[in-house]
């Protein structure tokens, strides 16, 4: 008796059979414990898709397409030359040299260590999306023609601590590279200059909100006591061309002797908690899953109980044993499906309903947060993802139940 005939019987028990008792309340549980475990699969992972987009949204702000940094040291040589150098390539719209390192701010009897990065203000506006962080009135700051090297912009966190407003002067130190330190007297051991305050940015991003300062390159060289040197070459593609093949290429030109990360590469950390979260995510939902087919098994088992007059008819129309119990195995495939496609379809359903009109909100205040919604974001691949743990799950308990089945046939016949 060929398969396709077993499949139709097994169909035939899943629509048309009422099973009544126990039996039937127990598969109806099953069913609707494999939909919710997968439509809360399909949910979760389109959570973490959501955030890893929030995440690659702000990598537009403050980090740029292409960064170059030296392989052994902080900082390294001719940075403008090399950046003169790089600017002319096809590929590269911008390329500008940045300069970092710690320093110490004080104003009005406040102190606070801070990061300081000398820029080249027009250029590292066209490298960035910093404009865009301040306010209007401050654009003037990132003119390709400013030349002012005593101002700066601020971020978010290093204003709010230091309590600094518009227009206001800080002093900053530094330590002096070479020399010892005078005990006698400390602060000669120190480099300092005083910076207008220009602007206040906020990137969302703890690591350029928390203590950073953008001042004129030209100095924080003054300061650091360096002449042509940078810690970082900041590039802008041009459009039509990846970063990570141009990342690629000057990885080829430049050698061992630099280091060149893309805008992903750059903020690695970041994607890989993500992408660990999600999928230990997935893992615990899929225990869920598979405790959830337990009760599918039972009520399986239960089934071949309940129909073993069937089981006699069967073997009197010349049935094998393993003819008939292929019979359960069908239905316990069918109803491990049904319970896993019924789940998809309502995860689709609620994530598509969460992305269009952000039916979730995160509590807390929403004027102190980025994001008002939980963000979501499906993906198809998720979808195909979520589905091989239902089929294996449920040809594993097609098989079980195909056991219990042809040992409850032996049974009969003994």
């Amino acid at each position: 008796m060929p398969q396709s005939l077993t499949a139709a019987i097994a169909w035939r028990y899943l629509r048309k059979e009422k099973v009544k008792g126990a039996v039937g309340t127990i598969s109806t549980v099953s069913v609707c414990a494999m939909a919710v475990a997968t439509a809360a699969i399909i949910c979760v992972l389109s959570v973490f898709n959501g955030f890893r987009d929030i995440i690659s949204g702000r990598l537009d702000s403050l980090t740029p397409d292409v960064m170059i940094s030296p392989t052994q040291g902080k900082v390294f040589k001719d940075a403008d030359t090399l950046a003169s150098r790089l600017g002319r390539i096809p590929s590269i719209a911008v390329a500008t040299p940045t300069l970092s390192d710690n320093a110490l701010i004080i104003t009005d009897g406040h102190e606070m260590p801070v990061t300081i990065k000398g820029i080249k203000p027009g250029a590292y506006s066209q490298a960035t999306s910093i404009k865009s962080l301040i306010d209007e009135h401050f654009g003037t700051y990132f003119n390709p023609d400013s030349e002012a090297d005593d101002e700066s912009v601020v971020s978010i966190g290093v204003a709010a601590r230091m309590k600094i407003s518009d227009g206001e002067k800080i002093l900053i130190f530094t330590p002096k590279r070479e020399g010892r330190v005078n005990m006698a007297n400390p602060a000669a051991s120190f480099i300092s200059d005083s910076l207008k305050v220009r602007g206040i940015y906020r990137s969302d991003q703890q690591e350029f909100d928390e203590n950073g300062i953008l001042a004129p390159i030209s100095m924080v060289r003054r300061l650091l006591q360096y002449d042509t040197e940078a810690s970082a070459i900041e590039i802008k593609t041009r459009e039509g061309y990846e970063p990570s093949k141009v990342a690629d290429d000057l990885r080829k030109e430049l050698g061992d002797k630099f280091i060149v990360k893309d805008r992903y590469q750059q903020q690695a950390l970041n994607f890989k908690m993500v992408k660990i979260e999600k999928w230990v995510s997935f893992m615990l939902l899929g225990f869920i899953l598979v405790i959830a087919s337990f009760n599918c098994l039972s009520s399986l088992s239960m089934l071949v109980i309940q129909k073993e007059d069937a089981l006699s008819t069967f073997s009197s129309l010349g049935m094998s044993r393993k003819q008939i119990s292929s019979i359960f195995g069908w239905e316990s495939l069918y109803v491990t499906l049904a319970g896993g496609v019924t789940g998809v379809i309502l995860g689709v359903i609620l994530t598509l309903l969460q992305q269009n009109f952000g039916l979730i909100k995160i509590a807390g205040d929403p004027t102190a947060t980025t994001i008002s919604v939980y963000p979501v974001k499906l993906m198809w691949t998720d979808i195909l993802v979520t589905l091989v743990p239902i089929l294996i799950i449920g040809g594993i308990t097609a098989l079980i139940t195909m056991r219990f089945a042809a040992s409850r046939i032996e049974q009969k016949r003994q």
